[in-house]
């Protein structure tokens, strides 16, 4: 698999690695938005975190992206001036597929951001990556989040019993498109730029 790409433009949003200066960006985002998260998002039990546990985590983030482990991304508006959300791309299911996460801020839901981005990291997925297969998983109880891969074309596989921990056991509903169906779906329609670590063009 090759490496994603380390910034993407789409028609609203900028889809970037986090760097830690992003820290008072995200931290904002998050502590304004904890009622809208904690619902769905595992990670948001253990907020609000302060700034300095931010640099660290984002510092992590960056890490992991450099060394092709997970690919973690901020979602910016276009001037980059406000955090809208996080999404990635993981590698948690085998050499040939990459799972895509997302959450918005309280503020900006409603609005499409999520569809936008999925639609943005599944094709470059398969479009730099190479993978065979991209996963969306979402709670069966978040019809919001469940929108998202229906829109894009991606196929519901299963409901998996008690595989999400939050901090109880849920179900996940899996989520799924292959290379050889992916031409077909509205991801492939995504408007996109894309570019490597360096700023070279990849799409």
């Amino acid at each position: 698999m090759i490496a994603p790409p380390y910034r993407i433009l789409t028609e609203r949003l900028v889809v970037r690695c986090w760097e830690p200066r992003d820290a008072p960006l995200l931290k904002e985002a998050i502590d304004s938005s904890l009622e809208h998260l904690r619902p769905w998002m595992p990670w948001a039990a253990h907020e609000p975190q302060t700034l300095p546990q931010k640099v660290e985590l984002l510092r992590g983030f960056r890490g992991k992206f450099d060394l092709d482990e997970d690919f973690v991304y901020g979602i910016f508006d276009a001037g980059e001036k406000q955090v809208v959300g996080g999404t990635g791309l993981h590698r948690r299911h085998g050499d040939h597929a990459l799972e895509i996460g997302y959450w918005i801020r309280a503020g900006r839901a409603g609005e499409g951001l999520a569809t936008e981005a999925s639609a943005a990291l599944t094709r470059v997925a398969f479009e730099v990556s190479g993978v065979d297969r991209v996963e969306i998983r979402t709670d069966p109880a978040n019809e919001r989040s469940r929108r998202i891969p229906e829109k894009l074309g991606f196929v519901e596989e299963a409901r998996l019993r008690r595989r999400l921990h939050h901090p109880e056991p849920r179900d996940v509903v899996v989520y799924s498109v292959f290379r050889d169906d992916f031409a077909s779906t509205p991801a492939a329609g995504a408007a996109l730029e894309a570019y490597d670590v360096v700023g070279t063009r990849l799409l």
